[in-house]
């Protein structure tokens, strides 16, 4: 008898993807090999890696990406020999930090109606995401903040090496986290973990996010004199501090700090852990009925999925109109600030606005960076 890899094909498909290439400018789309949990490749069947391949600006997203993501997924949801999709970024420094600031604050600043044109598109590239009829894991290989939270929150499963760092940029840089954060985060941490995270805008340790329950798993990537070793820059165990709170994944502080600092110097960043726990993953989702996982995965995300089709369009709308004040001050001053300082001048931008300032471009001017006076 005939391996079943070898037996011919009932019928002739029909395709269903939007184009017949797929490949846009930075998006790298592979077929790799399905696995079971021993190692042995599954003839036929196949994981599809979407990668956002932008590593100088941190894989931060431009338009043509966001197309790229949009028709990766759409053809990976049609892939009748996908097992699953893992959804990562290029290099070990980060998975995605957002939208790229540079298009944003050189084309994108003060004009409302082409942002409009751009949000539809990052909104098709949520809902992608959410409607994959295959699962999806982010592979989260480094920093996951602002708008790469958000379309890592869109996924099915999240597995993070440790030295990541997780959160958002909204407030502090312009604009809302309504791309999807603010209906994710509370469902997924709960609502004043949700406010803590959305408002405030503080980056925090994969730790804390697997503490947090935002990740199926984490994994070691610092190995040290060959052997790998735990995030040495954030506490790691359950400890109580002087007001009786369990501190988990906190950074360290002080001489520990200092020490921490030496002892990553010291080693190398490795993600094989995080491949083999990324490809154990794969494996126990292909020991699974295909369509019964995936009603599965409709119903889970629900709570997201409802969420987000309330709030887009108006979030589009709304984020659109930002681009014309805050939001063109907030990603100027990042485009054009140093890595010691990308953000306005809050308190005069303040000041300022309290007394009836309007938002003009001298205004807009006075508050980057480089003109504090």
């Amino acid at each position: 008898m005939n391996a079943p890899d070898a037996r011919p094909a009932l019928r002739e498909f029909k395709n269903h993807d939007l184009v017949d290439d797929i490949a846009k400018p930075g998006i790298r789309y592979e077929s790799r090999p399905a696995k079971t949990r021993d190692g042995t490749t599954v003839p036929g069947l196949y994981n599809a890696w979407i990668t956002l391949d932008n590593p100088t600006q941190f894989n931060s997203y431009t338009t043509d990406m966001v197309k790229g993501v949009i028709l990766a997924f759409r053809a990976a949801s049609n892939a009748r020999d996908v097992n699953c999709v893992v959804f990562t970024g290029a290099g070990d420094k980060a998975f995605c930090t957002g939208g790229n600031t540079k298009e944003y604050a050189e084309y994108y600043a003060g004009h409302p109606q082409e942002y409009r044109q751009y949000m539809r598109l990052f909104n098709d590239m949520v809902s992608t995401i959410l409607t994959c009829d295959k699962p999806v894991i982010c592979r989260v290989n480094g920093m996951r903040i602002g708008g790469g939270q958000e379309i890592g929150m869109a996924c099915d499963f999240s597995v993070a090496q440790d030295l990541a760092r997780f959160g958002q940029a909204g407030p502090k840089h312009g604009s809302a986290p309504i791309g999807g954060a603010t209906d994710f985060l509370p469902p997924i941490i709960g609502n004043e973990r949700a406010m803590v995270a959305g408002v405030l805008c503080e980056p925090f340790s994969a730790h804390k996010a697997y503490y947090w329950g935002m990740l199926a798993d984490i994994v070691p990537a610092l190995k040290v004199d060959g052997k790998f070793v735990a995030n040495p820059l954030v506490e790691t165990q359950r400890v109580v501090d002087d007001y009786g709170r369990f501190v988990f994944g906190e950074p360290r502080i002080g001489d520990a700090a200092k020490e921490a600092k030496a002892l990553l110097a010291r080693g190398t960043v490795d993600l094989s852990l995080l491949d083999g726990k990324v490809e154990e993953l794969c494996s126990k989702l292909l020991l699974t009925f295909p369509d019964c996982t995936t009603k599965t995965l409709e119903e889970l995300r629900k709570p997201k999925l409802d969420a987000w089709n309330r709030n887009k369009e108006n979030s589009r709308a709304w984020l659109a109109l930002n681009m014309m004040t805050e939001g063109r001050a907030g990603f100027r001053a990042f485009n054009e600030g140093t890595k010691e300082s990308r953000e306005v001048d809050f308190i005069a931008m303040r000041q300022a606005l309290a007394r009836g300032q309007g938002w003009d471009e001298a205004f807009t001017d006075s508050l980057m960076p480089g003109r504090r006076g």
